[in-house]
């Protein structure tokens, strides 16, 4: 009683009449502070520190509510205040990865958007005034026509940053780009005539879909094949550097006939090859219809002019592949099919870089290391294969991405609904990923440095891999039940290079036979695996369609 009548009297004192937290040894000094109406009435000790206590608790809490409340509000007013940079960005890609991913940027970046924009209205216009039928927009004259080109050719940041100011007014992208245009026209003597014709008889998908055509096409022949390439070759590089280097192989994890190092590196090799060669090949398409795909409009105004024969010799004009039947969009079908090769060409390196840490891990790579790195925060010794993990896990969020790029993109309400477009800006997140990714592990690769000593050693402690070609050369030479005494002597029991040699001694098979099972060793049982990882390079280019004579 006396504790809880003497918090009423502090809780009536004024919180700052008292530092609450400061170490306070007895009630006679807190007592000190109040004035002697205040004071606290007589307390024992282990009353005192009761209140004393609750008097912490209460002021701990008010203080905590009141530096949270402060936190809000500053947290709140800085974020208005932030500029984007490398640390705010909220993609990594814009930030923390973006000396590795920057490539990309100029064609799959929103400047990268209205740049190509800007390229297909000029086109569009340049197109118009090449046919007959449309005497309103007279054939250009040279100066005029390099003016247009100008446009495309010179196209900077502060053009797209005036765009954007536009589209601030027009609450529309695609049309602040005719706006922009006509702008930088009105003045010139020819273009001033036809500015009208800027945009003419097209919907926004018009447009849109025919720079997103751009944007992909660019970006896969100018970064991303290029990449792919990058990593291809340095496998092969490994392939036919550790072509004769004998490695055990494994099968469910357990120990399988020897191998070479340099063939399973060929078959990554070969794998990404093929898939890549697919990749290429997949064709972009591009429409150029009208609002529904019946180009409605065009014939309204021009009914004479062939408008499927024009559309398509524009298309095509891009290096687009034209598409006939679309409604309002380009149904992005192609897209599905480019972004499911890109996966799997994504699941294929996962599988390397798995392996790859999988053999670190087993001891058969070194990794180099640099003077200043640090591999654990706390173990001193560490050397991690960190760009084989961080590949592995960039594949994993470009693929959730192009996953859901090729699963949405081909479905669209009847002739057209807008979820497209927020989906479609979101390319470049894919493409960029799977590019750090491929940079990540081609980091690694510079790392390795094969152990040649590990690799001897796991061969020499498993013999009983030479039970397959011995009981296959038994098979031959009509010995009864080999593979079943072959199981008998290996199955779960330990093979040694004596116990093997034995067997060997007492099989009832020809001289030579016998000898040459005698010389054979689990590093010079690997097959055709040399010679198969020396040819990868000849492989790959017949993938690639290349011919030899």
């Amino acid at each position: 009683m006396e504790v809880e009548a003497s918090f009423r009297v502090v809780s009536r004192i004024h919180c700052q009449a008292v530092p609450y937290c400061n170490p306070i040894c007895n009630y006679q000094t807190l007592n000190l502070h109040f004035p002697y109406h205040h004071r606290l009435p007589h307390l024992s000790n282990a009353s005192f520190y009761t209140l004393k206590n609750c008097c912490c608790k209460a002021a701990a809490k008010e203080s905590s509510t009141k530096a949270v409340e402060k936190g809000r509000k500053m947290s709140a007013d800085d974020s208005h205040d932030l500029k984007l940079s490398s640390l705010t960005a909220l993609c990594p890609l814009d930030g923390r990865y973006w000396a590795k991913v920057k490539e990309l940027a100029f064609f799959m970046s929103e400047y990268g958007l209205i740049r190509f924009r800007v390229l297909v209205e000029v086109k569009w216009l340049l197109k118009l005034s090449q046919v007959p039928e449309i005497p309103e927009v007279p054939s250009f004259s040279k100066d005029a026509e390099t003016y247009l080109q100008g446009l495309i050719d010179g196209f900077s940041l502060d053009d797209a940053m005036e765009v954007k100011k536009i589209e601030k007014v027009t609450n529309h992208d695609v049309k602040a780009v005719e706006y922009f245009l006509k702008q930088r026209c009105q003045s010139h003597p020819e273009i001033g005539k036809v500015l009208e014709f800027f945009h003419f008889a097209c919907t926004s998908e018009d447009i849109n879909n025919l720079a997103h055509a751009l944007m992909l096409k660019e970006a896969l022949s100018m970064v991303m094949l290029p990449a792919m390439d990058e990593v291809i070759s340095a496998i092969s590089d490994m392939a036919m550097e550790n072509a004769h280097i004998p490695m055990l192989s494994r099968t469910h994890g357990q120990p399988a006939s020897p191998t070479t190092l340099g063939k399973e590196m060929a078959i990554f090799a070969f794998r990404l090859s093929w898939e890549k060669r697919d990749i290429s090949k997949v064709k972009i398409l591009g429409k150029f219809a009208g609002a529904v795909g019946n180009y409605n409009a065009h014939l309204v105004a021009y009914p004479d002019i062939n408008w499927p024969q024009v559309a398509e010799e524009f298309v095509t004009s891009l290096g687009i592949d034209f598409n006939p039947y679309v409604p309002q969009i380009e149904p992005h079908d192609y897209m599905g099919k480019l972004f499911h090769s890109i996966i799997q060409f994504n699941n294929i390196l996962v599988d390397f870089d798995r392996d790859i840490w999988g053999y670190v891990s087993l001891g058969y790579f070194k990794q180099i290391t640099k003077a200043g790195e640090i591999g654990s925060s706390t173990m001193p010794h560490k050397v991690n294969p960190i760009d084989f993990e961080n590949s592995e896990g960039n594949l994993g969020v470009a693929n959730a991405g192009l996953s859901h790029l090729s699963m949405k993109l081909p479905i669209s309400r009847w002739q057209r609904d807008l979820t497209d477009s927020t989906v479609l800006r979101n390319m470049g997140v894919g493409l960029g990923h799977s590019l750090l990714a491929y940079r990540n592990t081609l980091m690694g690769i510079g790392k390795l440095q094969v152990n040649e000593a590990s690799l001897s050693e796991d061969l020499d402690h498993t013999w009983e891999v030479l039970a397959e070609p011995i009981q296959t050369v038994m098979r031959r030479y009509g010995v009864p039940e080999p593979y079943e005494k072959l199981k008998e002597v290996t199955r779960g029991r330990a093979v040694t290079q004596e116990s093997m040699r034995e067997f060997i001694k007492n099989l009832d098979i020809p001289g030579d036979a016998k000898m040459m099972l005698l010389n054979l060793t689990p590093q010079t049982y690997v097959g055709a695996a040399a010679e198969l990882a020396k040819n990868i390079k000849t492989a790959i280019n017949l993938v690639n369609g290349a011919r030899f004579s």
